[in-house]
C-alpha cells in the first residue's frame, strides 16, 4: 500500500490505495488464512501475505505501507505481509525478528485509538494518531509529501469516494497513478479499499481498478 487516510473518532474510517506492479498476482478481499480465522484481506498470491487486514468480529483493522531505510539482509529477509494479518488478528506490534523485515509503516486500528508503528532497519517507533484527518504515505506522516500536500486538505472537506474517480497520472503527487517503466512494466494503483469499524459493526468496500484483470 502508498497511501491510506485516517479518520479517528467514531466511527473509525480507513482508506487505502495499494499501488503495485501490475504483473504481480494478487486475489481480492477473503478470508483467506485459516491461522488467523476471521480475518478478511486481499492477498498477495507471491509471498501470501496482505496489506490491509480486517477483523471485522474485533473490530479491528491492520495497514502495511513500504517505508524508507535500511533493507533487510537478503540472506534473512521475510514478507512484511504477515504483519498486518498478525496485528488485526492479535490487536498487538507483532512480536517479531524485525531485522528480518524491510522498512515499513504498520497502522493498528479499533474503536479506541489508532497507532502507526515504523521500522526503518535499525529502530522500531510508535505513535499515536491525531484527532481529525491523517495521511500516511510511504515516507510516514509527512506533511512535505506531494501526495499529502495535494490531497489532505480534500480528504478533510470533501467526499471520499469521489476523490478515487481521477484518470492515473504519472505525477508524482497524483492518487490514482499509472507508470510504465524503462522495459515495459507497469507501476499503477491497484485497487482502493475502505473500512469503517463502529460499534455496531464493520464496513468493507473494495474497489478494484483493474479493468482488464483477469477474472
Amino acid at each position: 500500500m502508498c497511501t491510506l487516510i485516517v479518520r479517528t473518532g467514531l466511527p473509525v474510517t480507513l482508506m487505502g490505495v495499494r499501488d503495485e506492479f501490475t504483473d504481480r498476482p494478487w486475489e481480492g478481499p477473503g478470508e483467506h488464512w485459516p491461522d488467523y480465522p476471521g480475518v478478511i484481506g486481499g492477498r498477495d498470491l507471491k509471498a501470501g501475505g496482505t496489506w490491509l487486514a480486517v477483523h471485522p468480529a474485533a473490530r479491528r483493522a491492520a495497514a502495511l505501507l513500504n517505508g524508507p531505510g535500511r533493507p533487510a539482509p537478503e540472506t534473512t529477509k521475510v514478507s512484511r505481509g504477515d504483519l498486518a494479518l498478525r496485528a488485526a488478528y492479535t490487536g498487538e506490534m507483532p512480536d517479531a525478528d524485525l531485522t528480518r523485515y524491510n522498512p515499513f509503516h504498520l497502522v493498528l486500528a479499533d474503536l479506541a485509538r489508532v497507532r502507526v508503528f515504523s521500522w526503518d532497519g535499525e529502530r522500531l517507533s510508535a505513535a499515536g494518531l491525531p484527532d481529525g484527518t491523517s495521511m500516511i504515505v510511504n515516507t510516514g506522516l509527512d506533511p512535505a509529501n506531494e501526495r499529502v500536500v495535494a490531497y489532505l486538505p480534500r480528504f478533510e472537506t470533501e467526499p471520499w469516494p469521489e476523490l478515487i474517480t481521477a484518470e492515473p497520472s504519472a505525477d508524482p503527487g497524483a492518487l490514482i497513478v499509472r507508470h510504465k517503466l524503462p522495459g515495459g512494466r507497469v507501476f499503477a494503483s491497484l485497487s482502493v479499499m475502505e473500512v469503517t469499524l463502529a460499534q455496531d459493526g464493520v464496513t468493507y468496500q473494495f474497489t478494484d481498478l483493474t479493468a482488464d484483470r483477469d477474472g
